[in-house]
């Protein structure tokens, strides 16, 4: 991982883990499969967290960059 992606790339993991999670879930919904929505909601859960760190690294890299504020 870059040193100078300002939380970018942990966003973009985030909302994939999300997107994966919300179709296991489906889908596991559908198939009456509790495994798989447990999974998929872990998946969705852990991707939501990612999406919080990219977005405090944002943050405080734009606190580095603009000191002013």
């Amino acid at each position: 991982m870059s040193n100078n992606d300002h939380g970018t790339e942990d966003k973009l993991k985030g909302m994939g883990n999300k997107l994966k999670g919300s179709v296991k879930d489906t889908v596991g919904d559908l198939t009456d499969n509790t495994k798989m929505q447990a999974e998929g909601k872990w998946d969705k859960a852990k991707g939501a967290a990612q999406e919080k760190i990219g977005e405090a690294k944002e943050h405080f890299s734009d606190d580095e960059a603009h000191p002013e504020k």
